[in-house]
């Protein structure tokens, strides 16, 4: 079963989460999900996956979250899904999937209970 990592090379997490995974013997398929957005289906099935409800990954200190008053109770689930597909910056990284199953690398070693 592939593995994929939806991966910011720019973040040490991230880039710490990918070598864990290689160093565990996993190729996984790398998606630079700032470049490559999941779409609104994809991470609603992540979020899914992840137990997570859309605030819980979110990077709250990104310019959008704030400009775009994300923190209001009245957003629903899928205003708050289509702010993260129009604006990755928001997306918490890294998000580390197989099959059905996903974990957030916070702290990296968390990716290893889904092998």
């Amino acid at each position: 079963m592939s593995v994929t990592i939806y991966h910011n090379p720019r973040c040490s997490k991230s880039r710490q989460t990918l070598a864990l995974l290689e160093e565990h013997g996993v190729k996984p398929e790398v998606v630079l999900y700032l470049e490559t957005p999941p779409s609104a289906a994809t991470l609603d099935k992540l979020l899914t996956s992840l137990g997570m409800k859309p605030l819980d990954l979110m990077r709250k200190g990104e310019e959008p979250y704030k400009s775009l008053n994300l923190a209001d109770p009245s957003k629903s689930r899928q205003e708050l899904i289509d702010a993260m597909v129009a604006h990755p910056i928001l997306i918490e990284r890294p998000v580390v999937t197989k099959g059905d199953q996903a974990a957030l690398g916070r702290p990296p070693e968390q990716v290893l209970q889904i092998l």
